[in-house]
Order: C-alpha cells, then sequence, then structure tokens
C-alpha cells in the first residue's frame, strides 16, 4: 500500500431491505471525501419516501468532520431510488456518473413514453468517460467503464480500492445478472476481466450483498479472493461457457421489485417527479413493459 492509500478510508452502510451498499470514501489526511450509490428509502405499498439512508452519511460525515468533494453513481441503480439529488442539495458538492448515462435515458424514455425528458445527462454535474481521473483530497481516482449488468456501468477506482457496483459480487454470490434492458453477460464476462487485471491486492467493493446462505452482509474482497473463489468464474473459465452460465441464471430470475419504480427516478438524477396540481407526486411505469 502506498502512502496516499494509507490515508484512504472506506465505509459501508449496508440497507437490507434492497441488499445495497452505500460508501463514504474519505481521504483521512485531507479530510475530505466522496460518498458512492447512496440510498434514497421508499416504501413501494404506502409510497412513502425518506431520507434516513442519506441522513446517517450525513451524520457519519459530520462526525468525522469530513467535507463531500463528489456524489458519485456506479449506474442507475434497478432495485432502489438514488438519494443522490437529495445529498446534492445538502452538501452542494457536485454529482457524477457514467457518460453512457445518455444511453439508458434513451432507452428507458421510449419505455415510459416520456418524449419530453431530456436524455443527455444534464441531471448530472460531471459525466466521467472511461479512462478519466479526478481526485477524493489528495488521493487519486479514475473511471473504468464495466458495462454488461447496464449499458452505463462503471467502477471507480480510488487509491488501493475498486467500486465494482453489480458486475461482481462476493465471492460466494458470483456476479450480476445481465438480462435488463441493454445488459449483456458478454459485455459483464470483459468487464470482469478488466476488475480483474487490477493488481491483486486492490480491495473490491461490491454495490449489493444477498447474504448467501444466510451469512452476516458482507462487501469487501480482493482482486485475488475473486479470481481464486468466486463461485462463478471458478465454474465458467470461458467467455462462452460464463455467458451460458449467466443467461441461464438470468432465465431463473424474477424483475427486482421496484424496477420500474426506480429507473424513472434514477435516470433522472434522483430526482423525484414534480408535483401535480393537487401538490402530490406520481410514478408513473408500464403495464406488461418488461416480459
Amino acid at each position: 500500500m502506498d502512502a496516499l492509500s494509507a490515508t484512504l478510508q472506506v465505509t459501508g452502510f449496508y440497507d437490507k431491505p434492497s441488499g445495497s451498499i452505500q460508501y463514504v470514501v474519505a481521504d483521512t489526511a485531507t479530510r475530505r471525501c466522496a460518498i458512492i450509490d447512496p440510498v434514497l428509502d421508499f416504501d413501494e405499498k404506502s409510497g412513502a419516501t425518506a431520507t434516513k439512508n442519506a441522513d446517517t452519511l450525513l451524520d457519519f460525515i459530520k462526525d468525522e468532520r469530513l467535507v463531500v468533494e463528489w456524489i458519485l453513481d456506479t449506474h442507475p441503480h434497478a432495485d432502489h431510488l438514488s438519494a443522490a439529488h437529495y445529498l446534492r442539495q445538502k452538501t452542494g458538492a457536485p454529482k457524477a456518473i457514467g457518460d453512457r448515462i445518455v444511453d439508458v435515458q434513451k432507452l428507458w424514455k421510449v419505455i415510459y413514453n416520456w418524449p419530453d425528458f431530456p436524455a443527455d445527462g444534464s441531471q448530472w454535474d460531471k459525466l466521467f468517460a472511461d479512462g478519466d481521473t479526478f481526485s477524493v483530497g489528495n488521493i487519486p481516482a479514475r473511471v473504468l467503464f464495466s458495462p454488461g449488468h447496464t449499458l452505463a456501468s462503471i467502477t471507480y477506482v480510488i487509491g488501493d480500492a475498486a467500486f465494482v457496483h453489480d458486475t461482481l459480487f462476493m465471492p460466494d454470490s458470483g456476479s450480476a445478472r445481465a438480462d435488463f434492458p441493454g445488459g449483456s453477460a458478454a459485455r459483464l464476462w470483459r468487464s470482469i476481466q478488466d476488475i480483474l487485471a487490477l493488481p491483486d491486492e486492490t480491495r473490491l467493493f461490491v454495490g449489493h450483498d444477498y447474504r448467501a446462505g444466510g451469512r452476516e452482509a458482507r462487501w469487501e474482497s480482493t482482486v485475488a479472493e475473486q479470481k481464486a473463489g468466486n463461485i462463478h468464474l471458478v465454474a465458467a473459465h470461458t467467455e462462452a461457457d460464463f455467458v451460458a452460465l449467466r443467461e441461464a441464471r438470468d432465465k431463473t430470475l424474477p424483475m427486482p421489485r421496484l424496477i420500474l419504480h426506480a429507473l424513472q427516478v434514477n435516470m433522472n438524477g434522483g430526482r423525484l417527479p414534480e408535483p401535480e396540481a393537487n401538490g402530490r407526486r406520481y410514478l408513473k411505469f408500464p403495464l406488461d413493459g418488461l416480459r
């Protein structure tokens, strides 16, 4: 570990309803930090939204005397609403996502029949291209384009840590599904190979954990641990084998329960729909749109 990576502090916050992990990534030398993939609480049965998860992050940041430099999305999530817009309002820090978000927006604006939706990424302050660099405090960071789960998925490599979103899970859980609109198992395989080309000691932080076998939630492994023990990589040594395994498994999986609720918010940078004439906000989703 180099001197800069030694000052890198990664704190994960687990959201049990969605199995999501949110991160605060800090340079302890400068007290600067980034928030990655924050969750907006949502109860689909009542339609209630809340900011408990996001406020927990803000409380931690305050207690640690940190200053937020970035609010980072790895991709538009299908299983929870993003709290990025709320945190942008609270902190003033810029929101960022990969520049291929525009491909997801163009795809889903058709699914939602939302012709006036601006599919140009303008809902974020910064659109990162593959290979772009930035920093968290003094710690260098770069962007690794890693599609497959979605068209727009990126990995943030910050110091000796990589935030791999829904590309890899913990070794006992394998890899992410690739059957959403725009997904591709073959592209997912290639993205996984790019991640595994990082140094073996690189710490990998996943976007979800579904507690395989009922164990406690976990979210950190290394490149070496993934190479040695990821159940999908051990079972599939070639791209063709992986694609066959991944596509067969995806056929058995139901769509996430919040996908149609979440995408219209998340492709809009975490903004909830504007209130209508009666002061209430409404979500819209297509019937029979994902059969």
